[in-house]
């Protein structure tokens, strides 16, 4: 990723609602794949860190910006996650409808309420807009379907970028699903991570904004085209679904080729090649693919990973020192997330202490959240003097804080809107019949543990 101050925003990827049931047998929290949430916690701790640098004694963080940049590495870990687990959950109902339903009770009552927080804080002068209430219908438009990195827009809350890369992989994921090629995610991994060192250094950035017409004008035809794909996928029948779903696909991945504001065009393609690489991993596990060729497949993707950073990387006004410096913390982000998702991987089957599996549950709270207490941390100056010690015993207060907050945001936000979002897809399956997706209309296949036949 681009380089990053302790204080900068970068950010998680989310994680779908539901997810796989765990094999019979697995005891206490295996039950939601506790390993992870596990590593949804350890990744928002670090995204955290990032962002709270500034608060940080400087003995402690200077060591690790020296070698890895902590909130890179906490995105690529929620990246190789939501790879991991979203493009199961999808295949697991086998409904378009039912997924997109999960997705908007997921993702978007603790976004408004995120929003709302903003510019609440802002009105009592705490924390800023990032620009957006200069034109606040360009902000609406760019953020409607929260691909603002894509549409010009300045991420408020400033940790949204990621999930323009969230979104856009869902749509390529819904038009993958219908076409039946959905299952070949080493060939996608690869051709990303390909794409990422060969073109990433030659694609534009904010090319249709900048070049064609007014941010204004590019967020409302991306947002018609995308939505009336989405509703052609989720409501119509036949060839159209496929048509639309496609189209809504087709538009997301122009714009983060073409369009990408704060990310470069490396950087975008990177984050798609490690999410298919995590699903990838997925089938593997599931016995649809060779472990020998997945491991393979995601070597050779973190490889591609950095050296399209350490090639494509606009160095500036860097020194040298300064350069190899990036290089060392690019390099140690990409391989250290995904030694972390492989050494989780590998532990699966632990059984995990119930506070670490919680805070995977609150990850998402803690992504959106944490930016809007930073600011009020921040408008309180008298953190910053003191001695190491008060300041560490003042910073695990934060973390204390941030944590109960957002225990109670998910236990009265999140959780209560996933479950209203589950009732609807039942609702919406008995007034309109199910949702025949591809999928569903295939023939049963024999169970994994005894086909020959691979996922790829």
């Amino acid at each position: 990723m681009t380089t990053h101050s302790p204080d900068q925003p970068a950010t998680r990827a989310e994680l779908p609602s539901q997810t796989p049931p765990a094999p019979r047998g697995t005891a206490g929290t295996a039950s939601r794949l506790a390993w992870l949430d596990v590593l949804r916690g350890l990744a928002a701790l670090a995204v955290v860190f990032n962002h709270f640098g500034y608060f940080v004694p400087s003995s402690l963080k200077g060591p690790v910006y020296q070698w890895i940049n902590p909130g890179d590495y906490g995105v690529f870990v929620f990246f190789l996650i939501s790879g991991y687990i979203v493009p199961a959950s999808l295949e697991r109902k086998g409904s378009v409808r039912t997924f997109w339903v999960s997705r908007l009770f997921r993702l978007y009552p603790l976004y408004l309420l995120a929003v709302a927080v903003a510019v609440a804080l802002y009105l009592v002068h705490v924390g800023g807009l990032r620009g957006e209430g200069a034109d606040p219908e360009t902000s609406v438009l760019s953020q409607m379907l929260m691909m603002s990195n894509v549409l010009a827009g300045q991420n408020l809350p400033n940790v949204v970028w990621s999930l323009s890369y969230e979104m856009i992989f869902y749509l390529l994921l819904t038009a993958l699903f219908m076409a039946r090629v959905h299952r070949r995610s080493s060939r996608y991994a690869l051709a990303f991570g390909a794409a990422a060192l060969v073109l990433g250094g030659l694609l534009p950035q904010a090319y249709f904004t900048s070049n064609l017409w007014s941010p204004r004008i590019i967020a409302l035809i991306a947002d018609l085209v995308v939505l009336t794909g989405l509703a052609f996928a989720v409501a119509l029948r036949g060839m159209p679904r496929l048509v639309g779903a496609t189209l809504a696909a087709i538009v997301g991945l122009t714009l983060l080729a073409f369009n990408g504001t704060w990310l470069f065009p490396w950087e975008a393609l990177s984050i798609l090649a490690l999410m298919f690489t995590g699903t990838m991993l997925y089938r593997a596990e599931q016995g649809q693919y060779s472990w020998r060729k997945a491991i393979a497949v995601a070597v050779a993707v973190l490889g591609l990973a950095i050296a399209a950073g350490v090639w494509h990387q606009n160095p500036g006004n860097m020194s040298a020192h300064d350069q190899f410096v990036w290089d060392r913390t690019w390099f140690m982000s990409v391989f250290v997330a995904g030694l972390t998702f492989g050494i989780g991987l590998a532990l699966r089957h632990v059984t995990w202490p119930r506070i670490l599996t919680w805070l995977g549950l609150i990850s998402y709270s803690i992504y959106l959240l944490h930016p809007a207490l930073i600011e009020v941390f921040r408008h309180l100056t008298w953190t910053s003097h003191h001695s190491f010690w008060v300041q560490v015993l003042l910073d695990a207060l934060f973390v204390a804080v941030l944590i109960g907050v957002c225990s109670a945001t998910y236990l009265l936000v999140e959780r209560p809107m996933q479950e209203v979002g589950r009732r609807l897809a039942r609702r919406l399956d008995a007034r309109f019949g199910p949702d025949r997706s591809p999928a569903r209309m295939r023939p049963p296949e024999p169970a994994l543990a005894h086909s020959s036949r691979t996922a790829e």
